[in-house]
């Protein structure tokens, strides 16, 4: 924006050199514990998250090299809010998968209004698509057009966390009630188009639930999910405002219903690791307390008794 003297400079306010660096440190910090459990537990579906924790630590070294505020800082300007923008997507995108791997901990696929497989594939596949509109738009050169993809790209993030948190909670009571869903949602692939079907639910398998910490990382996965949920909420409000908006104006906004939100979900994880459920999960396979090949057997019976026919809508019973 330009000042009283014609002067353009990428900020509205005078930038904190102290805030990057704090950040910087905590981003640091918790990335480098992250890879170091997701290297030891195996944890490779939890890569997302180191890699938004990255993409944090680039925002932060590109916000505190763009201090002077003037037009020869431009370049570490657009990285960090390029950067920094982009990261929560990532972070979103291992919480759907984290839930995936809380039904597999319970064996509670019966229980959830969609497929464990496809459930994490369709929420994913939206935060992927959340992901390229907002990347798309943060560094589009038509300013209009980027902000109209940002803001879309953030109701993308919105609408799926939404309708992520109720499948959540949704399996959560059914789980706690013993009540399974009757058919659930699937898809599949028909002349290269995805097709939603409903399919009959995964025969029971006996799991002593109360002997495992599924409802630990349930928690952690609700309060994350909520910290990226409000943290998306904010930026769709800041980019609807504007520059001259309150938001952009005023910088502590952006740390703290930002970047301090999305310090909390790295460290959250950091102290509740999804490797404990992975390695529960391991040592029960090994055990041979049940067998997944028969629950994948019975899977691929009710998808084959579901197949679509000749025309789309329409299915073979």
């Amino acid at each position: 924006m330009l000042d009283a003297n014609g002067k353009w400079h990428p900020f509205p306010y005078t930038p904190s050199t102290i805030l990057p660096i704090i950040f910087l440190a905590l981003f640091v910090t918790t990335t480098l514990i992250h890879i170091f459990q997701m290297a030891k537990a195996r944890t490779w579906y939890l890569l997302p998250l180191a890699i938004g924790g990255i993409f944090e630590i680039i925002g932060f070294i590109g916000r505190l090299l763009s201090h002077e505020n003037d037009y020869a800082v431009l370049v570490p300007y657009i990285i960090q809010a390029i950067f920094i923008l982009i990261a929560p997507a990532l972070f979103a995108a291992s919480i759907y998968i984290i839930l995936g791997r809380i039904i597999l901990l319970v064996h509670g696929e019966r229980y959830s209004v969609i497929r464990q497989k496809h459930l994490t594939a369709a929420f994913v596949a939206g935060d992927v698509l959340s992901f390229h509109l907002q990347a798309n738009g943060s560094s589009s050169t038509a300013i209009l057009i980027g902000k109209a993809l940002v803001i879309a790209g953030l109701f993308t993030q919105l609408l799926f966390f939404g309708l992520f948190i109720v499948v959540a909670g949704d399996f959560h009571r059914r789980l706690i009630k013993d009540s399974p869903v009757n058919r659930q949602v699937s898809f599949r692939s028909w002349k290269r188009r995805f097709w939603p079907y409903w399919t009959p639910a995964p025969h029971r398998v006996m799991v002593n639930i109360n002997e495992l910490p599924w409802k630990r990382h349930i928690y952690v996965l609700y309060i994350a999910s909520l910290l990226v949920f409000i943290r998306s909420f904010f930026r769709v409000v800041e980019y609807i405002q504007g520059e001259d908006g309150y938001f952009l104006s005023n910088e502590v906004f952006l740390y703290s219903l930002d970047s301090a939100l999305m310090v909390l979900v790295m460290v959250l994880f950091n102290l509740v690791h999804p490797g404990h459920i992975t390695l529960l999960y391991r040592e029960r396979l090994e055990s041979g307390n049940y067998s997944l090949a028969s629950v994948e057997l019975q899977n691929s019976v009710n998808d084959r008794a579901l197949s679509p026919s000749s025309e789309p809508g329409t299915y073979r019973t």
